[in-house]
């Protein structure tokens, strides 16, 4: 089985996925020069650098020269391997671990989408579909094995997405890594058609710029075509197909009819004006991460690194930028973005140091690592609060804010969230300045003795019950018993892509 090469190793045709170690006396946060004009060194071992950043992602960040965090204060942390605490309204159904093609450390599983009785689930290998009719006794019913991280996942219809990040040998799913500086490379997205859920067939490719890092869909009015919002980043001069500057995203139409011709049809330059610099705490802004659209509205939101977009996508093939905002105090890395239900408010969450470091404790504060909450104001966005979970995660435990989708509570702003290692988090920011934890599930770190790469990588609502996709413990189910969120258990849905949020 080919092992995928991750973002930061497509450069060098690296083929190993390594164990991600980190050390336990440092983690970093994004470079900051030094008056003399050089950056600081990297803090952790040569070794455990190489290691993160085979893991791909931004997980390479966590050993960037910058700011040394290497005090972590993590004497609150109380949990061992193998011990969970949790709210008392929270219960774990049920787990299914890694297995088959997909049972190695280094097969990471990542995103989650739903469709019916199905939820599919990306890994860094390929694909996981699962039967969850009875939400406390799923049934995986097929692995693809299709590598090429992260493989971000989304449905619509027969049709399924996933997104490749890593330099690929071809486009098809037996394939190999190679260098990005080799012009026959490919990565992009590969469409599968899902018209038989458990038997997911190949259909077509396109080749994006940079890659498709993560991608969101938005289909047309008519609902013939569905295109794709592909985010990619880190140009590389050395690279044929990912030139600098790279300040757009890549949009590909899909025929819903005739997906085998889905092909990019415009590349809207999203920072004609430049994004954020190099130089300061924030992140260089050379691409967007992640966008999330919100098609009835005909709006979207971008975490472009270093800044916060909204985005008009009237018309589809053409989005356009309204609002840029940025937070070059506590914002490291602009990663993704959720709009509440009424499309007046967007949660953005903070990659501080890529999801591979322990952020979770009072040394990095409450602030960083954390959501901005911010409210939509005659179009502009107005800051308004932070949210981060208050319990202090192990030095051995990547925490940091990530995915997370709304809980159709109607009339209260509510999501559920995963934070890698610190566990999932339902909280309410129905009072923009002043979020409120309702609920949370927290297992102990993998290892007291090495940072291995885990924890909840997304977590969703989905038609009554909270499903998280965890990197190494594989696929959870969870039910939530709350006054608070209980109308939402009357919501159903017959498809969710989170990145592509609808109305309740």
């Amino acid at each position: 089985m080919a092992i995928p090469v991750p973002l930061r190793l497509r450069r060098l045709g690296v083929s190993a996925l390594g164990v991600l170690a980190l050390g336990l006396t440092a983690v970093t946060l994004p470079a900051v020069a030094h008056d003399d004009g050089h950056e600081a060194p990297a803090k952790c071992p040569p070794g455990q650098e190489r290691a993160a950043e085979r893991a791909g992602d931004n997980f390479d960040l966590a050993c960037q020269p910058g700011q040394d965090l290497a005090q972590l204060d993590d004497a609150a942390a109380t949990l061992a391997p193998g011990e969970v605490d949790k709210s008392k309204n929270i219960k774990l159904l049920a787990n299914i671990p890694k297995s088959g093609a997909f049972a190695a450390e280094g097969a990471f599983q990542t995103d989650l989408a739903f469709q019916g009785d199905y939820a599919f689930q990306g890994n860094y290998d390929g694909l996981s579909v699962y039967d969850i009719r009875k939400p406390h006794e799923p049934q995986l019913v097929t692995q693809v094995v299709c590598p090429g991280s992260q493989n971000d996942i989304s449905v619509y219809g027969d049709l399924l997405v996933l997104s490749v990040d890593s330099s690929r040998s071809n486009d098809t799913c037996d394939n190999v890594g190679q260098s990005a500086t080799i012009k026959e490379s490919w990565e992009g997205i590969r469409v599968f058609d899902i018209s038989e859920p458990t038997a997911p067939q190949y259909v077509a490719s396109v080749e994006t710029r940079c890659g498709s890092h993560t991608h969101t869909l938005a289909p047309s009015k008519d609902g013939k075509d569905v295109y794709v919002y592909v985010s990619s980043y880190s140009p590389n001069a050395n690279f044929p197909d990912c030139q600098p500057p790279h300040d757009l995203i890549s949009v590909v139409k899909v025929p819903v009819d005739a997906p085998e011709t889905a092909a990019v049809v415009s590349e809207p330059v999203l920072f004609p004006d430049g994004g954020n610099p190099s130089g300061g705490y924030s992140s260089t802004t050379s691409g967007c991460h992640d966008l999330t659209a919100y098609p009835a509205k005909d709006i979207a939101a971008g975490a472009c690194m270093g800044d916060g977009v909204l985005i008009d996508i009237s018309d589809r093939e053409n989005p356009v930028v309204t609002e840029q905002v940025r937070d070059t105090e506590n914002f490291a890395f602009w990663h993704s973005a959720t709009f509440n239900n009424a499309g007046t408010k967007v949660v953005f969450t903070d990659e501080l140091g890529g999801g591979g470091g322990p952020t979770c404790n009072p040394t990095v504060g409450d602030v960083k690592g954390a959501d901005g909450i911010y409210d939509i104001v005659g179009g502009k966005l107005e800051f308004r609060s932070y949210f981060k979970i208050p319990r202090t995660q192990a030095n051995t435990e990547n925490c940091v804010a990530h995915n997370g989708s709304l809980i159709p509570v109607k009339g209260r702003d509510i999501m559920v969230q995963a934070w890698y290692q610190g566990g999932i988090s339902v909280w309410d920011f129905t009072d923009s300045a002043n979020p409120e934890e309702i609920a949370w599930f927290d297992r102990g770190p993998l290892s007291e003795e090495r940072l291995i790469l885990g924890g909840s990588w997304s977590a969703y609502w989905y038609n009554g019950h909270i499903y998280s996709s965890d990197i190494q413990m594989g696929f959870d189910v969870f039910k939530v018993n709350d006054p608070r969120v209980a109308r939402a258990n009357g919501v159903t849905s017959d498809e969710l892509n989170v990145q592509s949020q609808t109305s309740y």
